[in-house]
């Protein structure tokens, strides 16, 4: 059984490049397996690996400058969920593309999972799903608008277009861990709005705390691990990964004329070229080669958020 933790925590690292080194090898030394992100605000990503290994990662982690009260949110998976270590240089552990946003100066009012219903419910509440369109394609809370963003570098763009749409009404955002919250709800106090809430520990959060009888969320969510969705105790979902656009299928779209392993599925056939395919398919040719030798192909194991 393979434990995976995700996280997050904005701090000031005045020299992410010097931190990159010693993680990596503290990761690969461990057999730990994900992806972390570093930059000037802080770090981000899942990880997975044995419970020895996760809580090495995460000791170093915490000793990180601003990093001693680190949150993580653990999950479980009898498979494999990444294929190798990333430790990657970002400017942003969560691209938004605002210079002005800065989390540690301020975010919405957290709500915890077992108040997030009350709150939804009441009249004068919008709720926002932060997320990206395929993310929101496959679950969300009820009532939730979808700005059908294909990035979350579109907010601040869809919210200058539809900020009328929500004059009087108190806002309440959600995303998959709460990252993308701590960005957008502090971009909305620097737009004016007077009351923002966001979802503390995000989606995975609530499935875990809330009961699934009393739940206001319907779907599944998507994560950016080898598991593509989880539900209710965040027991891993139906969802595949069609590995041309990233994006989550079901089984039976294995069936659609449109699918091609590691080609195409429905939701992409059209946007890519015929070259495109041509190289997704030799590709898939040494996938399969590796397979047979019994070795591990890397093409796959690239989940970001």
């Amino acid at each position: 059984m393979h434990i995976i933790a995700a996280l997050y925590h904005f701090t000031r690292f005045p020299d992410p490049a010097a931190l990159r080194g010693p993680l990596a090898q503290l990761c690969c030394a461990q057999g730990v397996t994900g992806t972390l992100l570093l930059a000037g605000e802080g770090i981000n990503g899942t990880i997975a690996g044995t419970r020895a290994g996760i809580d090495a990662v995460l000791a170093h982690i915490r000793a990180l400058p601003g990093c001693a009260d680190l949150d993580w949110k653990e999950s479980h998976s009898a498979a494999e969920p990444f294929g190798r270590m990333k430790v990657r240089l970002k400017r942003e552990i969560v691209t938004m593309g605002q210079a002005q946003v800065d989390p540690l100066a301020g975010t919405g009012h957290y709500v915890d999972p077992a108040d997030w219903n009350a709150l939804i419910s009441a009249p004068d509440v919008a709720v926002i799903d932060t997320r990206n369109d395929y993310e929101v394609a496959i679950g969300t809370f009820e009532g939730a608008v979808n700005p059908e963003t294909a990035s979350f570098r579109d907010f601040p763009a869809w919210w200058a277009a539809n900020r009328d749409r929500f004059h009087n009404k108190r806002i309440a955002m959600f995303c998959t861990g709460g990252i993308r919250c701590e960005k957008s709800t502090n971009y909305l106090l620097g737009e004016g709005v007077p009351e923002v809430f966001h979802l503390k520990g995000g989606i995975l959060k609530y499935l875990e705390e809330v009961a699934e009888p009393d739940s206001l969320w319907r779907g599944e969510c998507f994560v950016f691990d080898g598991r593509v969705s989880v539900g209710h105790g965040l027991r891993e979902g139906p969802h595949e990964l069609c590995h041309a656009c990233r994006r989550p299928i079901l089984p039976s779209d294995r069936t659609r004329p449109e699918f091609e392993e590691g080609v195409s599925c429905h939701h992409c056939i059209a946007e890519t070229t015929a070259d495109d395919k041509a190289r997704f398919r030799e590709r898939q040719k040494q996938i399969a080669l590796s397979r047979a030798r019994g070795e591990r192909h890397l093409g796959r194991a690239d989940f970001e958020d």
